[in-house]
């Protein structure tokens, strides 16, 4: 079992940022993958970053150039910076932890993103 810790979600105006940090605990596996999703009423939950433990990143298109993810493993932790925010970044943003070996997917409670405009 993998527990996740977030923090840093909260109220800001456009063109602002946040910071979101998520903290991993329990059955860490060397092989993972930590990521960030977002989910708004009525909509999927979809994928805003992932990296992976040797560092490779990928991002929604919507993400690219204003978001940034990185990690630190000595921590088990996983950052989201974001930068000139927008009204449609709107959401909660759930932290997910991804065990490669045994396939298996962990989320976080949940924290909410509201940017004003």
């Amino acid at each position: 079992q993998v527990q996740l810790v977030e923090s840093g979600g909260g109220l800001v105006q456009a063109g602002g940022s946040l910071r979101l940090s998520c903290v991993a605990s329990g059955s860490i596996s060397t092989l993972n993958k930590m990521g960030w999703y977002r989910q708004t009423p009525g909509k999927q939950r979809e994928l805003v970053a992932a990296v992976t433990v040797g560092g490779s990143t990928n991002y929604a298109v919507s993400a690219k150039g204003r978001f940034t993810i990185s990690r630190d493993n000595a921590k088990n932790t996983v950052y989201l910076q974001m930068n000139s925010l927008r009204p449609d970044d709107t959401a909660v943003y759930y932290c997910n932890f991804r065990d490669q070996w045994a396939n298996l997917n962990y989320w976080g409670q949940g924290t909410q993103v509201t940017v004003s405009s």
